[in-house]
């Protein structure tokens, strides 16, 4: 047992270390080719993370990054692919705004209100693809596409003027309004300099061990995992495989919603046209390089953020800040391929210790095959000696 699980562990960190160096090789290779010093970039984003100000952006930025993650790895556990996380965190950010700017309740109460509203609002978008795939057995990859492309229409639609946005004076962009100092989530101050982590980043390191707990030791959980291995297997064992479904998109919206809660509510404190956008998909990369694991997934996470922030001081020194972009991009294509090779290679491993095993225990039946026969034979032989010794007996 213990040996099966050591194999397991290096099965496990395989895919995603091989995936990281088949991206850095890659890369190097582009830089070379490209005509670039193909080490100095890497020093330069090592040096920059050096410094406190950019860690703490790292952090913050890797906290909205797991719970974008963690929407799409409940999808992916469920084998559902919700690729609408990015519409799902930008609507229910921008809802979330609108309600904290319009109402001024005490601090937990406006706190405890503003995210409510962006899980509702987050679980009801993602929810309508569940219900069509429940329903009518629509992909909820196609339904998802298009549900953040409506999201997209609907909040350019909201922001509008003349509609809930409100613009500020001398100048083109469109917010939708300051949301009061009580709904201000409190953060961890680093000094002066460096800025403060925000405060939603320890929430969102709590909804990983949620995850886990609620993935990994629950009922819930349980039926959750089987019904994505096996629909038809769940179904016979009286799990209602569209139920789950339809509440495992509902989940997984709920904390797409959460996402933009981090940069909301510790930073800019309002919805507007240069929000971040895009999370949703780097989501998708930092849950596959995590393998669904919370915890492989913090470490992902922390990844593309150091790669996302570092990069930025690249142009400086004549380099192009793209370079985290195109790393980003083959990490996302090494671990399609890295985890292909290594599940190949464990079902390989598997027969090999399958044969060995059955190969094993023919040769312990022979052995005990030829003991018993060894053991039957002496008896034999003690038996024609007692009939032997007990006919002389009477012959005397």
């Amino acid at each position: 047992m213990k040996k099966l699980d050591k194999d397991r562990l290096i099965l496990g960190f395989a895919g995603p270390v091989l995936a990281l160096v088949v991206a850095i090789a890659l890369t190097t290779v582009v830089l070379f080719v490209s005509g670039s010093d193909p080490v100095e970039p890497y020093r330069i984003m090592f040096e920059s993370a050096t410094y406190v100000d950019i860690q703490v952006l790292i952090v913050n930025q890797a906290g909205t990054y797991y719970l974008a993650a963690l929407a799409v790895a409940i999808g992916f556990r469920m084998n559902l692919f919700n690729i609408g996380v990015d519409g799902q965190y930008r609507l229910a950010a921008m809802m979330a705004a609108l309600v904290g700017a319009s109402v001024d309740l005490p601090g937990p109460l406006q706190i405890a209100l503003i995210v409510i509203v962006a899980m509702l609002v987050g679980a009801f978008w993602s929810g309508i693809a569940g219900i069509l795939k429940t329903t009518r057995g629509v992909s909820e990859v196609v339904s998802t596409i298009m549900l953040n492309s409506i999201a997209t229409s609907l909040v350019a639609w909201l922001i509008l003027p003349k509609n809930f946005g409100v613009q500020p004076a001398g100048s083109n962009n469109l917010t939708t309004g300051d949301i009061p100092e009580s709904g201000w989530f409190p953060g961890l101050s680093m000094g002066a300099e460096a800025g403060e982590i925000y405060g939603f980043t320890f929430v969102a390191a709590a909804c990983g061990i949620l995850y886990w707990f609620v993935l990994g030791r629950t009922r819930f959980g349980f039926d959750l995992r089987a019904t994505g291995a096996s629909e038809s297997a769940a179904q016979a064992s009286g799990v209602d495989a569209k139920k789950m479904i339809l509440t495992s998109m509902l989940i997984s919206g709920g904390v797409a919603g959460l996402a933009g809660m981090p940069t909301l509510l510790g930073d800019t404190h309002t919805y507007s046209l240069d929000f971040p956008t895009g999370i949703g998909f780097t989501g998708i990369t930092i849950a596959l390089l995590g393998r669904n694991n919370p915890l492989g997934i913090a470490f992902s996470a922390l990844l593309i953020a150091f790669l996302d922030k570092t990069s930025a001081s690249l142009d400086q020194y004549g380099y192009e800040k793209e370079i985290a972009t195109i790393m980003q991009g083959l990490i996302v294509i090494s671990v399609v391929v890295s985890y292909e090779l290594v599940r190949r290679y464990g079902l390989r491993r598997q027969q090999q210790k399958v044969g060995e095993e059955l190969a094993a225990g023919g040769a312990l039946a022979t052995a005990h095959t030829a003991g018993r026969s060894g053991a039957d034979g002496d008896d034999r032989g003690d038996e024609n000696n007692n009939g032997k010794n007990q006919k002389e007996g009477a012959a005397l």
